[in-house]
């Protein structure tokens, strides 16, 4: 049965390093694993193609349960295109973040976030992975870091793909996704009542998935 299928969840807010926890621990257990965010960077792209208002929440929402993206490697196909790097620009995350905070749409995604959970097991990393996706998760970690680590991060993030990035403009734009991120009605990003916090300020990514390893462990999964 699916919700006999252990998750992992590793939510917190941009550039505190989940996604490389994530991937980190996933490939560590051998379970599978879900990037949350890319469903909505996905939508985000699809509304600026058809020119969707971002603030127009049954379009999207209709938009959203029509996703039939194609996971292949790291090429992710969407309406006959490899979209996998587009919607690592700057303006379809904030597009994302933007179309984040609808009821409606983070209802319509919830069944194809839920759908990853498969033998032997799931990482997934997001915002309200632990709180809303999936509240059942064996083992739940939140992440942390200091606003100006974060947008160095994801400043070194853009430059090695080769795309354009402003530290200062960076800052500003994280403050403000937290902001939405955390007074949002509907799946603040918070930790789970039961989530293991850490904060990543002064840790690299080989610390902190020691550390979320000999939790795991700790609980059985190894």
């Amino acid at each position: 049965m699916v919700s006999s299928v252990p998750v992992i969840t590793v939510d917190g807010p941009a550039a505190s390093g989940k996604g490389t926890l994530a991937e980190g621990l996933a490939q560590a257990l051998g379970f599978h694993l879900l990037d949350s965010g890319v469903f909505y960077r996905m939508l985000g792209w699809k509304a600026l193609q058809c020119g969707i208002a971002l603030d127009d929440e049954s379009a999207l929402a209709e938009q959203a349960v029509t996703l039939m993206p194609e996971f292949h490697g790291c090429q992710i196909w969407l309406d006959g295109q490899d979209i996998a790097q587009v919607i690592r620009h700057q303006e379809i995350g904030t597009a994302a973040s933007k179309i984040a905070a609808l009821p409606q749409v983070r209802a319509s995604l919830l069944r194809l976030q839920r759908q990853a959970r498969r033998a032997p097991g799931l990482v997934a990393d997001g915002r309200d992975m632990g709180t809303v996706v999936f509240p059942d998760a064996l083992c739940k970690f939140f992440l942390t870091a200091s606003g100006a680590i974060r947008a160095e991060r994801r400043h070194k993030q853009l430059i090695e793909k080769g795309l354009a990035s402003n530290i200062t403009t960076l800052l500003q734009e994280i403050s403000e996704r937290d902001a939405r991120d955390e007074s949002r009605v509907t799946a603040p990003l918070k930790p789970a009542v039961n989530a293991v916090t850490i904060d990543t300020t002064s840790l690299d990514a080989d610390q902190v998935l020691t550390l979320a390893l000999q939790h795991c462990r700790r609980l059985g999964l190894s």
